[in-house]
């Protein structure tokens, strides 16, 4: 019995395998929005300002961290907790394949959301005229909050690695 439960629950790995590719779903998505934004920018770029400018230029950058992250995400998360990927010998891999713990995936995804909260907090701070002085505090401690969260995580990982 007690076989057949280390089996099975070995074996429910396997269920993580449509969440990733289900963010390889949500990547196209992004993707898909990612390429509206251009659509729509192109005919208007010679008559926008160049403060409205950075703006829709900031949140394409925005998107291609986010896009970034599910990447990271879907293909570390995928190696380190279902199987292996098997890349072709002739086929380009990626540097950080195989090599990217769960440990430091966490490290690396609380990096992008800082990243991305950098960007968010630029862009409100672009139009901080607009925005209420209590919502730009709200923006900036909860931005900290993430800055902060992620030196403890790296603190904590530096801590187990060296306990090791």
């Amino acid at each position: 019995m007690e076989r057949f439960l280390e089996n099975a629950m070995y074996a429910s790995r396997w269920l993580l395998a449509p969440i990733y590719i289900g963010l390889s779903v949500a990547l196209l998505a992004l993707t898909l929005k990612f390429f509206q934004e251009v659509y729509h920018l192109l005919p208007h770029v010679l008559e926008m300002a160049e403060a409205e400018l950075i703006l829709v230029l900031l949140s394409m950058i925005d998107m291609a961290l986010v896009g970034g992250l599910l990447v990271m995400v879907m293909i570390s998360g995928y190696e380190n907790f279902v199987s292996q990927l098997d890349i072709d010998e002739g086929k380009e891999k990626l540097d950080w394949l195989g090599k990217m713990d769960s440990g430091s995936l966490k490290l690396k995804v609380a990096a992008s959301i800082v990243a991305i909260s950098s960007i968010h907090l630029l862009r409100v701070f672009m139009d901080a005229q607009k925005i209420p002085n209590d919502k730009l505090l709200w923006y900036v401690l909860i931005h900290m909050t993430f800055v902060v969260s992620a030196f403890v995580m790296s603190y904590l990982e530096k801590m187990a690695k060296h306990a090791h």
